[in-house]
């Protein structure tokens, strides 16, 4: 399983790294990013949590 961010329209409200800090984190533009290649097993609900979550709909979980 794998998650994506659309940096794009990001607007960097942290929620997702609150979530899921094992697979988000706030980068240095004040802009989520994944810092992982895969989501661990132990929190891909945590990962999905953190995509139906976000405000802005710009995280995917495949």
């Amino acid at each position: 399983m794998k998650a994506f961010i659309e940096r794009d329209g990001c607007i960097g409200c942290g929620l997702c790294p609150a979530t899921c800090p094992e697979v988000f984190r706030m980068a240095d533009d004040a802009l989520a990013e994944v810092y992982v290649d895969e989501v661990p097993k132990e929190v891909e609900d945590k990962a999905k949590e953190a995509e139906a979550g976000c405000p802005v709909s710009v995280i995917t979980i495949e």
